[in-house]
């Protein structure tokens, strides 16, 4: 029992990462907002600065005051990780190593405060289960992307035992997730393409402790992704697993910004601009393209004649996600890695931003109207929720096949095909901006936004009442 006046306490785990603290920040902010909550977020922190951009976010003027960030004793990333170590693997060593070493101790200490009805913890956290089974702790699994990726996480087991022997990038049919859409191999995450490696045993181990949660929040809602809802819900296959309880929660989005000089000088020139008649071009707080890519990508924005803010990065030839575990805000010069005479010759009609630009109020604002982006899902549900179409341009984790979802079963996006050239680029570009099929995936998007906004609304949302469904349980079950 709470000590009389005390709120019940619910702890927030993200693992490393601004997709992954992102969204679980603004659950927490929902849950002491809305929901009568303390709320501890447990921050995986490691001996190395963290970015400017989350440093950003965790100072953000709007975190409640029933919101407290506890940060973990640092992980010695040079002890635990190697240079040869890819993306997935780093990630879940360090919060392996993080968990194990502090999380039972802190969790204890925040008991003492009052109980912990329940710890939310996303994908690659999975261990902190195990020590909130100790504790008597309620664990619940946040997923960071959609929920037809969900669906496909918990039929992976399935489909391991199944194939016996290659690669699911060999099968040759696409992937038949029970009651969803298809799964085309080409679009399989990078993680699961070879299971021999250390990258793949990871994200096995993970998504096959899923039905181990007490419920699975989703960062979606159901107008947006029905059919892949109701196959978890409904399915049989789901349903023998067994499948814990879902709760479409979304669009947990950012909703603010602190602007920084740069983003000012944005939203001025957009302000001058008509209405969506700007694309707005950005691959995600990790994305990188080759030297190759970056220079198609210049000449498309050049030919297609249209209006852009481009947020640009150092290229390199090494990995697509370069700036993930490095700080991206990199203010070198783009004239010294654009290609030669692009920066004079769009003045004007572009704007190229260095490494970082506040993407909320960029998309938030009227003259965008269009957005090339790496479909990350937090970019994916920030473009929906502000009613601007998306040109999809996927790097890695598992973005090719949020881009198929948005463009076949969601409608508001165009595929740019893998390799595309500056012609190409240009003339999606202009098909996005100005052409009738472009006019189609913007009245969708618009109508999105709309269903988005109702969803999250704290009168009658769905999913508001998902979540304070939740809430009560933790508030009155778990004492």
């Amino acid at each position: 029992m709470e000590k009389q006046g005390i709120k019940p306490h619910v702890a927030v785990l993200p693992s490393v990462g601004m997709g992954h603290l992102i969204p679980l920040l603004e659950l927490g902010k929902r849950l002491a907002l809305h929901h009568g909550f303390r709320v501890t977020l447990l921050l995986i922190t490691t001996n190395t600065p963290p970015s400017a951009a989350q440093h950003q976010l965790l100072c953000s003027p709007d975190i409640p005051s029933d919101l407290h960030i506890l940060k973990l004793p640092p992980v010695d990333v040079d002890q635990v990780t190697s240079h040869d170590m890819l993306i997935m693997t780093r990630l879940c060593v360090i919060t392996e190593h993080s968990l194990i070493g502090s999380l039972k101790s802190v969790l204890v200490a925040l008991g003492g405060l009052g109980q912990t009805r329940a710890l939310v913890t996303d994908f690659f956290s999975t261990q902190a289960f195990d020590i909130c089974n100790e504790l008597s702790i309620p664990a619940y699994l946040f997923c960071t992307t959609c929920i037809a990726f969900s669906a496909f996480a918990l039929y992976l087991p399935k489909l391991d035992s199944d194939v016996v022997e290659g690669e699911f990038i060999d099968l040759p049919e696409p992937i038949e997730v029970p009651g969803c859409s298809p799964v085309r191999t080409e679009d399989l995450l990078g993680q699961v393409r070879n299971r021999k490696s250390d990258e793949y045993k990871w994200f096995y181990f993970h998504v096959s402790r899923m039905p181990l949660a007490s419920g699975i929040l989703v960062n979606s809602w159901e107008e947006l992704e029905p059919v892949s809802l109701k196959a978890i819900k409904e399915n049989p296959y789901f349903k023998h697993i067994p499948t814990p309880p879902v709760y479409p929660v979304g669009p947990l989005i950012k909703q603010q910004e602190t602007l920084s000089r740069v983003d000012v000088e944005c939203l001025e020139w957009l302000d001058k601009q008509p209405p969506d008649s700007v694309l707005f071009v950005a691959l995600g707080s990790g994305g990188t393209l080759s030297l190759e890519q970056q220079n198609e990508l210049a000449m498309g924005l050049e030919l297609s004649q249209q209006r852009f803010i481009w947020v640009v990065r150092h290229p390199t030839d090494v990995t697509a996600s370069g700036t993930f575990f490095v700080d991206s805000v990199d203010m070198d010069d783009p004239r010294g890695y654009l290609p030669e005479g692009f920066l004079s010759r769009t003045q004007g009609v572009g704007l190229v931003v260095p490494s970082w630009g506040s993407q909320v109020a960029i998309l938030g604002h009227p003259s965008t109207g269009g957005f090339l982006s790496h479909c990350g899902w937090n970019s994916s549900l920030e473009s929906i929720a502000h009613g601007v179409p998306i040109i999809t341009w996927p790097l890695y984790a598992e973005q090719r096949m949020n881009a198929t979802m948005l463009v076949d079963d969601i409608g508001v996006a165009l595929k740019l095909e893998k390799g595309a050239g500056g012609q190409e680029i240009a003339r999606v570009v202009r098909m996005v901006m100005e052409g009738e099929q472009g006019q189609v995936i913007r009245n969708r998007a618009k109508q999105l936004k709309q269903s988005a906004a109702k969803a999250v609304d704290i009168m009658n949302g769905s999913s508001h009442h998902s979540l304070s469904f939740v809430s009560n349980l933790w508030k009155t079950t778990y004492i």
